[in-house]
């Protein structure tokens, strides 16, 4: 369950007759718990608890139903009984059907109201659910209550208003359901005159059985569209002109409304006797973008971006240098004046904007500075200096690009009414400005200069307006001379392989003309050359969030010569962690956040999150594309080691079916003789066998020996199996493998030597790479990468603290993981020349590591390198290895991995150097 659906189940389950028998059932299945679960506790196998009609469950909440006003001694039971401690129970909760009362034993938190109202407070206990809850969510109930009324509303309009879900139609809905929350809003803040004047005036003027509603909204509308003076004229019902004149053409236009059922006037009625002064544009707006999109509307309520996250965009971008400047200006007025004009002039523009969630936090922190430099100049009700319209963005999405828009005029009013004052608020408000600085359309097809120009004098946008279906286009007139831009936000990410063909067709249009290669990139890298050839014009810093892929691999020499040669250099960066939204089991996608700039002589600051989500920040003198202090030397994947050590190859790629593979005891079904076993079957290792610590096997047929094998009844069934599945194939190459079904698609020749074997993919959470040292004869498939040899030392390369930094930060990743390639991670690793004393000091080594593990035996790799649980002999070998490398390469063991790197680049950038002039 998301956000939005515990709400409306915890909201049930209040409104319903106080059971004190099912209430603790009751709100288990509320926070999403199955039905097996609560049947389990309801018949006592799994309920613990010791107390009269409690209910326990562990690692999460215990549950009383008290005497009548004997809550808080039943809540003081429920906290001292032995039980909750020993089930390491989270969360206490007691009512008696009047009172609430719920701890929170790990934060300390309390929860104290009346029974009627505790679904108010359901965020509370989110973490029942699996869904982590930061501050800023548990502070944001009302938006999760919001999007929930409001999507109940819009699927009923929907299924009773085919024309309106129509595609052509459609925005017009969505236009609808923008004007309802601005009416919500405007209602509860006194923009409109008379507490709840929208809502009590359809509950009041429309039928009950709904069949005016619409007429009755759509006079409303109409009213809010007409200037007071002329609607005797227009002949506006009294009873609408109640009403402001509101403008801002998010009236304009049509007035037409989809018609409502009886449900649906209900549902109306109940979203606008919310309390919509409570609404955070910043969060509500990126939740309820949903709302409007059926493909999305599944992930309903999850559309939330941390405030927090936010800031690691925007404080490092400007808002930390205008903090330093008002700390450096102190109660000097002039000095205080001089940043309020500059701040006057910023423009912030967000060219995937979203519902605007980016721009409004932005302009909220901006006030916030502005209002403190007023406060120190003795101006404390100042008409705010800080334009709406220097807060831009392009959306590709015509209801999240009308919320950005209405999203920034709650919060402008919001903001007036903090630091100004109610009544200075409301005086200023309406009628709304007409101006529109949201743009409609695709950002990577849109000149940025024309949304966002260097001065600002005379703008025309070509594209779709908001608020203003009629026209064509919007006009942006206002004098920004001197003004700095900051571009920022959140683009698509989308790799290379779930692009669609209309989103390849906008990275060809962008880098079609600097490479050729450019294929591989991620859809977000369009944003990043964007930004680029914006900065041509005008000095301009810009920082995204993007996946980290862009920073790794094969993207990093695609992508990045093309910022750096353009005059641009990364100014800081957030190295990689998760972006996290509102979903259960929340485990996000793992991002970077890279900052760019032409402008010259800015302090760089790198920036890592820790394991405990904790952000340590150091300031560099450069930062290269892999996010790392030092020169913009840039890694590329080559055929051969640079140093001239011994390669490896990829494994062997069955394409079988699954028929050439065997566990162990499909072996003993074959019923083969000994002969037989030791000629057609060998041991078969990959990443998952190698790491697992266990065995299969495969069918292994060589040319000469097809009719020997075909006459295995048993080896022969599994051939024709493997032709069928190959003929099946749309592949051309794999129905051509059909030729030989009796041995793999692409197969290696067998290593008569011990086979060093390292895992495609692995775990980021091991110390070191997983490393392996194989049997001869053992087929190595194609997860993981081989090199047969009697050469240990290489495996003690592989296995050494040296060799995984390197691979973590030049390698693509999977999410976090680790990939290893030949190509890629091994042949550009940079080793110094190794003696033989070297050499045989590093053999040594491998061979403590090998011996170290044999004494675990039957641990597996995984086992034994689970963190915290790697076994004392096991670390002290690996601490040998290290220290053994690392002498050879600086005389010393390195501080950290940040000196590590430093030198492994230095060292890649001499030898490369050395081998161009070769």
């Amino acid at each position: 369950m998301n956000a939005v659906e515990i709400e409306e189940a915890v909201s049930d389950l209040a409104n319903q007759p106080f059971d004190s028998q099912e209430f603790a059932f009751s709100f288990l299945e509320a926070f999403g718990n199955k039905d097996t679960t609560v049947k389990r506790l309801r018949e006592g196998n799994t309920n613990k608890s010791t107390i009269v009609g409690g209910v326990l469950q562990r690692n999460n909440i215990h549950i009383a139903v008290s005497d009548t006003g004997k809550v808080t001694d039943t809540l003081t039971l429920l906290r001292e009984t032995p039980e909750t401690k020993k089930s390491k129970t989270q969360f206490i909760l007691a009512t008696d059907g009047q009172e609430f009362q719920a701890e929170n034993i790990i934060s300390g938190e309390t929860l104290v109201c009346e029974y009627k109202d505790f679904h108010e407070y359901f965020s509370f206990f989110l973490e029942l659910a699996g869904i982590s809850t930061v501050k800023q969510i548990r502070e944001s109930a009302f938006d999760i209550k919001a999007t929930g009324r409001l999507n109940k509303l819009y699927i009923e309009l929907l299924q009773h208003n085919s024309d309106w879900a129509s595609a052509e139609r459609r925005p017009d809905l969505n236009h609808f359901l923008a004007r309802l929350i601005f009416c919500f809003f405007a209602e509860d803040t006194g923009i409109f005159q008379g507490d709840g004047l929208f809502t009590l005036t359809v509950q009041q003027m429309s039928m009950s059985d709904a069949s005016d509603t619409h007429e009755i909204i759509s006079e409303m509308f109409r009213a809010m569209d007409t200037k007071l003076k002329d609607r005797e004229k227009y002949n506006t019902k009294t009873w609408a002109n109640k009403f402001p004149y509101v403008n801002g053409e998010l009236f304009s236009g049509s007035t037409d409304v989809p018609k409502f059922t009886k449900i649906a006037r209900s549902y109306l009625i109940h979203v606008g006797n919310l309390d919509w002064k409570k609404i955070n544009p910043d969060i509500f707006g990126s939740m309820i973008q949903a709302v409007a999109d059926d493909e999305e509307r599944g992930m309903l309520g999850m559309h939330y971006t941390s405030v927090p996250n936010i800031l690691k965009v925007l404080n490092p971008l400007f808002l930390d240098d205008l903090r330093e400047h008002l700390e450096h200006a102190g109660d000097n007025a002039r000095k205080l004046l001089n940043l309020r004009r500059r701040m006057a002039r910023i423009r912030v523009f967000d060219p995937a904007c979203g519902s605007g969630n980016f721009l409004v936090i932005a302009y909220k922190q901006i006030r916030e500075i502005e209002y403190e430099i007023n406060k120190r100049r003795g101006e404390k009700n100042l008409s705010s200096e800080i334009p709406l319209t220097n807060f831009r963005g392009i959306e590709l999405r015509d209801f999240s690009a009308e919320i950005a828009r209405l999203a920034l005029i709650i919060a402008e009013y919001q903001c007036d009414v903090l630091y100004r004052g109610n009544q200075l608020a409301l005086a200023e408000f309406l009628p709304l400005d007409a101006e529109n600085w949201i743009t409609k359309g695709n950002a990577l097809r849109i000149n940025w200069l024309s949304v966002c120009p260097p001065t600002g004098t005379g703008v025309k946008l070509h594209g779709d307006d908001l608020f203003s279906t009629p026209l064509d286009q919007a006009e942006i007139d206002f004098d920004n001379e001197g003004g700095e831009t900051f571009i920022c936000g959140n683009p698509p990410y989308l790799g290379s392989k779930k692009q669609n063909s209309s989103q390849k067709n906008d990275l060809r249009n962008i880098f079609e003309g600097y490479i050729k290669g450019w294929k591989p990139l991620d859809y977000v890298a369009g944003w990043f050359l964007k930004a680029v050839e914006y900065g041509k014009y005008t000095d301009a810093s810009s920082a995204f969030v993007s996946t980290n892929s862009i920073c790794q691999g094969q993207q990093v020499p695609l992508l990045w010569p093309l910022i750096l040669n353009n005059g641009h250099e990364i100014i800081f960066a957030h190295t990689s962690f998760k972006w996290s939204n509102l979903a259960s089991q929340n485990a996000g996608v793992t991002v970077v956040i890279v900052g760019i700039s032409n402008k010259k002589n800015i302090k760089k600051r790198i920036y890592d999150i820790d394991n405990n989500n904790q952000t340590a920040s150091r300031e560099v003198d450069n930062i290269n594309p892999y996010l790392v202090p030092g020169k913009n030397t840039i890694v590329e994947s080559v055929r051969n080691h640079i140093c001239g050590m011994p390669e490896f190859s990829r494994g062997n790629s069955p394409t079988d079916g699954g028929f050439l593979l065997l566990e162990k005891s499909e072996v003993s079904d074959l019923k083969l003789t000994t002969e037989q076993t030791n000629k057609f079957i060998r041991p078969f290792v990959g990443s998952n066998e190698l790491i697992n610590g266990f065995y299969r096997y495969c069918i292994w047929i060589d040319d000469e020996n097809i009719d020997e094998a075909s006459d295995i009844k048993t080896i022969n069934e599994r051939i024709l199996r493997v032709k069928e599945f190959r003929l099946e194939s749309k592949k051309k190459a794999t129905v051509e493998a059909a030729n030989w079904p009796y041995r793999f698609d692409e197969r290696k020749p067998l290593a008569s030597e011990p086979i060093i074997c390292v895992p495609v993919t692995s775990s980021e959470n091991r110390e070191y790479l997983p490393v392996g040292l194989l049997q001869p004869g053992t087929a190595v498939s194609n997860s993981a990468f081989n090199m047969p040899s009697t050469d240990l030392w290489v495996l003690s390369l592989i296995a050494s603290r040296m060799n995984l930094i390197w691979v973590a930060t030049v390698c693509s990743r999977m999410e976090m993981r680790y990939r290893f390639t030949s190509t890629l991670a091994w042949n550009t690793f940079p080793i110094p020349d190794l003696t033989k004393k070297n050499k045989e000091d590093l053999t040594a080594c491998a061979e403590e590591i090998l011996i170290a593990r044999e004494r675990h035996f039957p641990s597996s790799i995984a086992d034994l390198y689970d963190t915290n649980k790697t076994p004392e002999d096991l670390k002290q070998a690996h601490h040998r290895n290290d220290e053994v490398l690392e002498r050879i390469f600086i005389g010393r063991r390195f501080r950290n991995d940040t000196e590590r790197l430093e030198k492994l680049f230095e060292l890649y950038t001499k030898m490369t150097n050395d081998l161009k002039k070769v």
